[in-house]
């Protein structure tokens, strides 16, 4: 599977653009501010329905316009599929799969696989809980659609029960019965997400340990855990248990909504405890071991957009990651950077096609 084409048109600061792509190697290259990520974005905005950098429709829109549609070309299976996402002010976004407009964006994920990484993945770092959720749910949801159903069902249900818990502190009221139906079907849904999360840490754990001791040349010592209330007790028994917490803070406080991921080295936060260069090769090794596990799980070689990250790198975790292309480990691969010739320098080594696009 590959991107052949890709038209803009009123997407952050492009009027209108076309780029048709080399089937391995295509580098945008040229200083920043030019629209090298937003490139890439527009790609990752095909895979996934939105931005990976600012989810906000209206956002993506360039300035002074009402519109803007990405329109892409993908080659898959030997056949061509035609993916298309537009947005309008004032209307809902449309995404459209060879001219049929999907009712549920949902039903796209998982289609397109596709890994990024990028500079903005130190907020899997240094943010909370949530992103780290996010980047565990996206890499589940698109290989089992009814993972992100479930999540999507249990995420209705939470706001719901909140909503019940606020009704019942404005007008200090207390039904148990409405409550309960809701803790019910929390608790079916939980349970069921939680053990997919664990079944994913279980078979992800080892791929990412063994790419961060590729990147490493194995001289740090990195844990990836799970953390979640539901290793303790079922959902039932902990909505019970803190129904007097949940009535006073007005919102359920336990549940998988809660789960963290812990990035640690030598069992302290890396955080707090990682160089900056230590947690850029915990990000990196995290990220190629999605793509991999993506990559087994789908039977597909993951579009992979490498997003600055040459400009971030030593030169030895450049080579590594060259030395997976040269192995064939990637199927298509983008690439932005600022430095023209260190980017040729880098891809003429791979003995892959490439495309150079300078912006």
């Amino acid at each position: 599977m590959f991107l052949k084409k890709i038209s803009l048109y009123n997407y952050k600061n492009f009027s209108e653009a076309t780029f048709e792509f080399d089937s391995k190697i295509n580098c945008f290259v040229g200083k920043n501010g030019v629209g090298k990520t937003n490139v890439l974005d527009a790609i990752y905005h095909l895979a996934n329905g939105k931005s990976y950098f600012n989810p906000l429709a209206v956002q993506n829109i360039k300035h002074q316009e009402e519109f803007f549609v990405i329109d892409g070309e993908f080659e898959k299976a030997d056949r061509i599929e035609q993916i298309v996402s537009s947005f309008k002010k004032g209307h809902k976004k449309i995404l459209k799969r060879n001219s049929k407009p999907y009712e549920k964006f949902s039903d796209h994920i998982g289609f397109i696989p596709l890994v990024i990484i990028s500079p903005a993945d130190n907020d899997l770092i240094i943010e909370g809980s949530e992103t780290r959720r996010k980047f565990m749910d996206t890499v589940i949801s698109q290989l089992d659609p009814s993972y992100l159903q479930g999540l999507i069902q249990y995420q209705k249900i939470l706001s719901q029960r909140n909503a019940l818990l606020k009704y019942f502190a404005l007008n200090h009221v207390f039904e148990n019965d409405t409550l309960s139906i809701y803790n019910e079907q929390l608790n079916g849904l939980g349970q069921e997400i939680f053990e997919k999360r664990k079944q994913f840490i279980e078979a992800f754990l080892p791929i990412f340990n063994k790419h961060h001791q590729t990147i490493t040349d194995s001289s740090e010592t990195v844990q990836l855990g799970y953390e979640s209330h539901l290793l303790e007790q079922d959902t039932l028994t902990l909505l019970e248990q803190n129904l007097s917490k949940d009535r006073a803070l007005q919102y359920t406080s336990v549940g998988i909504h809660k789960d963290d991921l812990a990035f640690q080295i030598d069992n302290y936060p890396i955080k707090k405890f990682g160089s900056q260069g230590q947690q850029k090769s915990f990000l990196i090794a995290l990220k190629l071991a999605q793509f991999e596990f993506v990559k087994k799980q789908s039977g597909e070689k993951p579009i992979l957009l490498l997003d600055d990250i040459f400009d971030k790198l030593d030169e030895t975790r450049v080579s590594k990651i060259v030395e997976m292309v040269n192995q064939d480990e990637f199927g298509q691969l983008f690439i932005s950077d600022t430095h023209p010739e260190r980017t040729e320098n880098i891809v003429k080594t791979t003995r892959q096609s490439y495309k150079i696009f300078n912006l």
